[in-house]
C-alpha cells in the first residue's frame, strides 16, 4: 500500500477493479487502514476496496472526519457514478461508519459493522480514565500499549506476520492522538432515531472472547435500532478479529446474503455445474 498522506485518504490495497463495487473500509484506532491485509485476498474476488487512512496526528473531530469520509466516497463515485458501495467499519470505525451513514445514506448499499466501539460511549469509567492518560510518561504509555495487546486481540489466533503489523500500527499512533481518538469515543452519540432510519441492510459482526469491549451485546442493542439488520457471533475471536487466520469477512457477508449480486449469481452457477 502507498504511505499515508497528511490528511485522510483512501488506500488501495492492489489494483484497482473499476467494475466492481466499492468496499470503503474504515479501521481501527490506528487509523492505518493496513490491517485489512489478511482480508483483501477474499474480499477482492467481488470488490474494489478502498481503506480509509488517517494520519497519525491527525485531531479531527468527528463532524469533519465524517465529511471527508464523504468526500473521498463521493470522489470515488464521480469516476463511476453507477458503482454499489458496501460501508465496512471495525471499531472506531464502526462509529464512523454509522456517522457516515447517518449523514449520507443515499451513498450505500450495505453496512457492515465489526466490533463497533459504540458501546465505549455508555461506559462510566471512561469519562474519568482518558484525562489521566495525558500524564502518563510516553515511554511508560508505549510500553503499556504493547503489554496491552492480549486484550485487543487474541494473539494465539493471528499468524506472527500480522501480529508485526499489529505492534505496528499500535506504535505508529502517538500519545496524544490516541487520547484524542479515545474522547471521541467517549463523547459518540448516535440516537436510535437516527440508526432508524437507515433502511440498508446492516450486518452485524460481534466478537464472544472480545477482552476490550462488550462487543456482543453491543450488537444486539444495535440489532434493536436498525431496522433491516443482522447479527453473526464469533465465538472464539477477539477484538481484532480480521487479522485472525480463521475469520474470512468474504465468506462471512457469503453466508450473510451480504455479497453483490453478481457474485451471488456465479456462485450459484458454480454450485450446480459440480
Amino acid at each position: 500500500m502507498p504511505q499515508i498522506k497528511s490528511r485522510p485518504c483512501f488506500l488501495t490495497p492492489t489494483q484497482i477493479k473499476p467494475d466492481f463495487p466499492l468496499f470503503i473500509f474504515l479501521p481501527g484506532m490506528d487509523g492505518t487502514g493496513q490491517l485489512l491485509r489478511c482480508q483483501t485476498a477474499g474480499l477482492e474476488q467481488g470488490f474494489d476496496i478502498r481503506c480509509l487512512a488517517i494520519p497519525p496526528d491527525d485531531l479531527t473531530n468527528w463532524d469533519e472526519l465524517t465529511e471527508q469520509v464523504i468526500n473521498l466516497i463521493e470522489a470515488e463515485l464521480r469516476k463511476n457514478s453507477h458503482r454499489s458501495v458496501y460501508l465496512c467499519g471495525e471499531s472506531f470505525g464502526g462509529c464512523l461508519a454509522m456517522k457516515v451513514a447517518v449523514k449520507a445514506p443515499w451513498l450505500f448499499e450495505k453496512i457492515i459493522l465489526v466490533n463497533p466501539a459504540s458501546s465505549m460511549s455508555r461506559r462510566p469509567w471512561m469519562y474519568a480514565a482518558i484525562p489521566l492518560t495525558q500524564w502518563v510518561p510516553g515511554y511508560f504509555y508505549n510500553l503499556g500499549s504493547l503489554i496491552g495487546l492480549p486484550v485487543l486481540a487474541a494473539m494465539g489466533r493471528i499468524a506472527p506476520s500480522d501480529r508485526q503489523a499489529l505492534v505496528q500500527a499500535v506504535q505508529i499512533v502517538p500519545q496524544k492522538t490516541s487520547i484524542w481518538r479515545l474522547s471521541l469515543l467517549r463523547d459518540f452519540q448516535i440516537h436510535p432515531n437516527q440508526l432508524g432510519r437507515i433502511t440498508q441492510p446492516v450486518l452485524l459482526i460481534g466478537s464472544v472472547a472480545d477482552r476490550l469491549l462488550p462487543s456482543v451485546s453491543e450488537i444486539e442493542y444495535l440489532l434493536e435500532h436498525f431496522p433491516n439488520a443482522r447479527m453473526t457471533v464469533l465465538p472464539e475471536s477477539g477484538h481484532a478479529c480480521l487479522l485472525e487466520t480463521d475469520v474470512n469477512l468474504y465468506e462471512i457477508l457469503r453466508e450473510n446474503d451480504f455479497l453483490p449480486e453478481s457474485k451471488k449469481q456465479s456462485k450459484m452457477v458454480s454450485s450446480a455445474a459440480k
